[in-house]
């Protein structure tokens, strides 16, 4: 098998068989045979029965995972890439955002460069509002700071490679995974390609504000431990404004006097060192509690069912 194209998919009954549709008409007359492996994350609607329809009809090789609940687009794509077997291996989205088209680019600049392994894409030009452009800006420069691995700004999950990445990813099985700093951390030789995204075929996009902010703390605190050494940081700050403030106090008394003692700044500093300890132990806690859940050692999703092509 040359290409394995993975497929997370989650309420995306009205986009699978266009996608696939797509797919053929792209791959046509391209010369070497590919399979779709398509992963069903706990949808809520006809998803899966229309997979299912899709691997019945087998009109290209169709594999379907189907998990057991919603576990999330990461444990999707590690799925699709346990149950991959071509020799290049693409993550894509089934709401032709991202064009097998260009999936097919990928695999002919990896054919004619041995020593690239990866072909990544990143969006040259972005279709949302300035205040989530702005947002994911910013992401990027912090984490860029925070970690020792370098991100390239706008790079998606819109990627192809080859074998041996994927059993490098594989071997990575950490409980909270974030693609784009596991594609950073295990290296390989990368080469970016822009594109431009393409309006959804239909439905909405399941990644809104608050899951966004998520994905990005799980970012900071899978590949940095910076975040950690800020309540160093701070309490040393603190303890060096205590100092001074002591002086000053002093240096009042011995002077002036002090007839009432400051009810205002009293609070305030409670306050501001309340709500500074407050944070670090929020900071530490976020590390605490993936350690807790990483210790357990649950597996990454759960398979209800899985299709091959036998099953067909």
């Amino acid at each position: 098998m040359k290409l394995s194209l993975v497929v997370p998919c989650y309420n995306e009954a009205e986009n699978v068989a266009n996608f696939q549709d797509a797919v053929i008409t792209a791959f046509s007359g391209c010369g070497y045979d590919y399979e779709i492996v398509y992963i069903d994350d706990g949808s809520r609607d006809a998803t899966l029965h229309n997979l299912k329809k899709l691997h019945a009809e087998q009109k290209c090789p169709v594999k379907v995972v189907s998990f057991s609940r919603n576990f999330g687009k990461e444990a999707g794509l590690y799925a699709g890439l346990e149950h991959a077997s071509g020799e290049y291996i693409s993550l894509i989205d089934a709401d032709l955002q991202q064009r097998p088209e260009i999936v097919r680019d990928m695999v002919r600049i990896l054919d004619e460069n041995p020593d690239c392994d990866i072909v990544a894409a990143y969006q040259d030009r972005r279709g949302e509002g300035k205040v989530l452009s702005f947002f994911k800006k910013g992401f990027y420069k912090i984490i860029n700071w925070l970690s020792n691995v370098k991100f390239h700004a706008d790079a998606s999950d819109f990627r192809t490679f080859r074998r041996s990445v994927a059993e490098s990813i594989l071997q990575l099985a950490e409980y909270h995974r974030f693609s784009k700093g596991i594609f950073s951390w295990v290296g390989f030789n990368t080469h970016y390609i822009p594109y431009t995204a393409c309006p959804r075929a239909a439905g909405t996009t399941k990644w809104n504000f608050r899951k966004l902010t998520n994905y990005a703390i799980d970012g900071i605190i899978g590949f940095s431990t910076r975040p950690l050494h800020l309540s160093t940081y701070l309490s040393g700050i603190t303890a060096f404004a205590a100092v001074v403030y002591l002086i000053v106090v002093v240096c009042q008394k011995l002077m002036d006097g002090i007839a009432i003692p400051g009810y205002a700044t009293i609070i305030v500093l409670i306050l501001l060192l309340g709500s500074m300890q407050l944070f670090c132990i929020g900071i530490i806690g976020e590390y605490v509690g993936r350690t807790f859940e990483q210790t357990k050692q649950r597996p990454i999703y759960l398979a209800k069912e899985v299709l091959t092509y036998e099953d067909a």
